[in-house]
């Protein structure tokens, strides 16, 4: 199993990869449906910790099949197995979402984790070939001793499970430094980054689904007809300018180095859970305005701008900052705070849309700094 050449010409995600992550659009579905139904019952603390570490376990499974990829797809027919077990396994985890939002039941992830893991070890002794052999080994070693101790979290007393996720997790993330420490894995810049936009168009898609029922709502709730309708469009316009922000800057340029390529990929998991939370906000707000949630106005505002501008600011964190003008690097983080003033406004989302939209603007009169690409 020869690892793949990370200079190769016109190299784009492929059809098994986008298969793939079909099974993580029915996970953050599920997650962020979890999370919209725990903060429409003021249940703050509860759903956003919870949602925080189910939406670890999504992002983390993705992440480890996606680096992978980079590097060593061969598309074989054993690659091509292996990967629908692990396909089978995230379903396991999506389907042991609920349980662990409601009773801190996390049998049903650890087991999708274990069904993915034996796959995810399988590929990477394939892969113990040539000079990378330390690399490799050192990635099945490591999956293998932290999957024992997410095992092992089935067994920790429900006050320390908080806790034990947070220090299993730092282990976890751990894993590549100490694989690569001394042989580096190669990766395609190009591919690697499409892949984050890909599943960035997986969260941000949740936020259409949103505006959909806020219209399908709105047939039903004629008292509400004009606030729904209002919410509605404004969700699509704020989703269509998270769009445009996030693919606004080269990012492949953003990976130049594993330190860097850390940076980039653990960062999106602020970025992919808040587009995904930015969802469960706008379900947040059509619950108040159809008085299905006792939840104050202010609060579900809240839900949709804070999601929103930790999205900005990690976009910008990682991406924009680095290829932007003093122009731009002041709009976008100024931005992201303006965003939190929504609230003062009657009509939901609305001051949101009108800074989204001024973001956009200054993006497209001021391109990126570095605009030719110098790579090919």
């Amino acid at each position: 199993m020869l690892p793949r050449d990370p200079h190769q010409p016109h190299r784009t995600a492929s059809t098994l990869e986008l298969f793939f992550d079909l099974v993580f659009v029915v996970a953050v579905s599920i997650a962020s449906a979890q999370l919209h139904h725990a903060l429409s019952a003021g249940e703050f603390v509860h759903g956003l910790v919870s949602y925080a570490m189910i939406f670890f376990a999504i992002w983390w499974a993705w992440m480890n099949f996606t680096w992978f990829a980079t590097s060593f797809d061969t598309d074989d027919w054993l690659y091509r197995v292996l990967t629908f077990v692990q396909m089978g396994g995230v379903l396991i985890l999506a389907a042991g979402i609920p349980a662990a939002f409601e009773h801190g039941d996390f049998t049903f992830p650890v087991l999708g984790y274990i069904v993915m893991r034996v796959a995810m070890i399988a590929q990477w002794l394939r892969a113990s070939t040539g000079p990378l052999q330390p690399a490799t080994r050192r990635y099945a070693l490591g999956i293998g001793v932290v999957q024992l101790l997410w095992v092992a979290l089935l067994f920790i007393p429900a006050s320390f499970q908080i806790p034990a996720f947070v220090l299993f997790a730092l282990v976890e993330v751990m894993v590549p430094v100490f694989a690569e420490h001394r042989v580096q894995t190669p990766w395609h810049p190009h591919h690697i980054t499409e892949r984050y936009g890909l599943f960035t168009l997986i969260v941000l898609g949740e936020s259409l689904l949103a505006s959909a029922n806020a219209i399908v709502e709105a047939l039903q709730e004629v008292e509400s007809l004009g606030p729904l309708i209002a919410i509605a469009a404004l969700t699509l316009i704020a989703t269509a300018a998270l769009w445009w922000i996030y693919f606004w800057p080269p990012h492949h340029r953003a990976i130049t180095s594993l330190g860097r390529s850390l940076r980039y990929g653990y960062t999106h998991y602020f970025v992919f859970a808040a587009a995904a939370a930015f969802s469960a906000g706008i379900e947040v707000e059509i619950d108040v305005l159809t008085h299905h949630s006792e939840l104050p106005g202010i609060a579900a505002s809240f839900t949709v701008t804070v999601p929103i501008a930790v999205f900005l600011l990690g976009v910008w964190w990682i991406a924009i900052r680095e290829n932007a003008d003093r122009v731009v690097n002041t709009v976008v983080p100024v931005g992201a705070a303006l965003v939190l003033l929504d609230p003062v406004l009657p009509i939901p989302v609305t001051l949101t849309a009108v800074i989204l939209a001024v973001i956009v603007a200054v993006l497209v009169i001021r391109p990126p700094v570095t605009d030719t690409d110098t790579d090919t």
